[in-house]
């Protein structure tokens, strides 16, 4: 059923009408079909931006739940259309701010969460079922969303209706991050587990966002990106087949999350080739349902190329890299912060980068046809290129034995790290030219205007989590970690413990810590 879209008539300045869709010929016809078909390479709707703008998410996160909260409230009255969480370091690796590996780093990277009754403040105002929420989250995923689910509960949601991401992907954390804490084979349980309840209890919530934005924050190139995260993406789709679960069902609900990098065209032809890939292995692997073939993907300018040095021209960067994703058919954007290089984005930068997606969205032009630059013989064959290139290193890793082998043989690794190398060197001989770092460089001032975080947040956060626990009935959290552990050491899903644990306000800490005792941790 095609959307009904935005406007009767879409139309230049000058009153010239702009097609829904150009093709070679009158017909419509064409070498890749059309937007909304397969292989999908022209977008996985017919009337993509036409109808409906890409969800606008400003990732943020940082200090406690309390401070959190009021910046979602700033940036949801500043017209972003769906929220973004940032979790610290310690909430991502399993450990509450009270242990003593959490020192110096609570609230840091992100929000402080601890338990139920920070999730409860984190989303005070804010209705879940009416807004879809990413969580940046991996090996503590399962806790995350059980907290967000049990919240949702206590709100009284419809639990069929409430929709959003967990990244969930652990694969990228062997390769390029490194926020895990079990085994791979444990953690692809885990995962696994996570797609069978959901779709049971919350089909609209998409299980995992496959990520290739960190492997190329790691240093890869694009087609690199491209292709470990569409291998992890396979090597999901075989896990999850073989607890048995329906290819059309589970598939539905998986999304990717790329990044966008200064290469404009190189990028829309990576996402271009990204969706024809997919459509490809979904296929192959038994997925007859259109919909559990498209690529659906949220999509983050790159990090890694903001400077510190003159911080004004990551404004115009991130202005190219979000184009990027918006012509190449992201479903979803984050734009980062010019400030970003130097600390977390203050409000006004935050302002800024949501704005120059509004600008793209209401303004450009982008918007008023489906895919326009297809086509193009530069992006044509470009976008060919990037994918023959992708398909010999899936070839190379489907030798090895898919994804979780080829990262136990370290072969993602080391291929990112010698990408990586060869970047940075490129950057010091002057080969590859950064304006303001290692060409048109000028004396400056440093920013004044700077966010950060002191470590006063820890002590406020044990306070917390000292509080629910004299609250909290005690014995029931001992006998459900205890259920839990059982389910860990069963072929049971651990999804239902994981929430009743979570219902009953265990912290974070202590449900992570049951399932390091059942599983032990990954020593890389």
């Amino acid at each position: 059923m095609q959307e009904v879209e935005r406007k009767e008539k879409f139309c230049t300045d000058s009153g010239i009408e702009i097609k829904r869709v150009y093709t070679p010929s009158p017909s419509g016809g064409g070498g890749e079909g059309l937007p909304g078909e397969f292989p999908f390479t022209r977008g996985v709707q017919s009337t993509m931006y036409r109808s409906k703008l890409w969800t606008m998410r400003q990732y943020a996160g940082f200090s406690t739940a309390e401070e959190s909260n009021k910046r979602y409230h700033y940036l949801l009255n500043q017209g972003t259309t769906g929220l973004s969480v940032a979790f610290d370091l310690p909430t991502q690796i399993g450990y509450d701010s009270s242990h003593e590996f959490a020192d110096g780093e609570v609230g840091k990277a992100g929000v402080a969460i601890d338990s139920l009754s920070d999730i409860e403040i984190l989303f005070d105002g804010i209705k879940l079922e009416n807004i879809t929420t990413s969580m940046t989250i991996n090996s503590t995923a399962s806790i995350l969303l059980a907290m967000y689910i049990a919240l949702a509960k206590k709100q009284g949601a419809d639990l069929k209706k409430i929709s959003g991401t967990i990244q969930n992907d652990i694969l990228k954390e062997y390769a390029a991050r490194g926020t895990y804490i079990y085994p791979p084979k444990p953690s692809m349980r885990i995962i696994t587990d996570i797609f069978g309840y959901c779709a049971k209890e919350v089909p609209k919530w998409n299980t995992i966002s496959i990520s290739g934005y960190h492997i190329r924050e790691a240093g890869s190139t694009a087609v690199q990106e491209l292709a470990f995260t569409l291998a992890n993406g396979k090597a999901y789709l075989k896990a999850a087949i073989a607890t048995g679960l329906d290819i059309n069902v589970f598939a539905k609900r998986l999304s990717f999350f790329f990044n966008a990098h200064n290469n404009m065209f190189e990028e829309v032809a990576k996402f271009r080739a990204a969706r024809r890939m997919w459509a490809k292995i979904t296929k192959e692997l038994g997925a007859t349902d259109p919909k559990a073939q498209m690529l659906r993907f949220h999509t983050q300018t790159g990090g890694s190329t903001l400077t510190a040095q003159q911080p004004q021209n990551n404004i115009p960067r991130v202005t190219i890299q979000a184009m990027a994703a918006v012509l190449g058919g992201t479903q979803s954007l984050h734009t980062n912060g010019f400030d970003e290089a130097i600390a977390l984005p203050t409000e006004e930068a935050a302002r800024i980068a949501l704005r120059t997606q509004q600008i793209i969205g209401y303004e450009s032009g982008i918007t008023d046809t489906v895919d326009p630059l297809a086509g193009s013989y530069f992006v044509e064959e470009l976008t060919n290129e990037v994918e023959a290139a992708a398909w010999e290193y899936i070839h190379q890793i489907d030798a090895m034995g898919g994804s979780v082998e080829a990262i136990e043989q370290g072969f993602l690794q080391n291929e990112i790290a010698a990408s990586a190398y060869k970047y940075q060197n490129d950057i010091q001989t002057g080969e590859k030219v950064i304006v303001g770092v290692n060409k048109f460089a000028v004396k400056e001032n440093p920013l004044t205007d700077i966010f950060t975080i002191d470590d006063s947040i820890r002590q406020l956060q044990i306070d917390k989590i000292n509080k629910v626990k004299a609250w909290r009935d005690n014995e029931k959290v001992k006998e459900l970690l205890y259920t839990l552990d059982a389910n860990a050491r069963a072929n049971v899903n651990l999804m239902p413990g994981i929430l009743a644990a979570a219902e009953s306000y265990a912290t974070l800490g202590e449900i992570a810590d049951t399932m390091r005792n059942v599983f032990g941790e990954f020593e890389g």
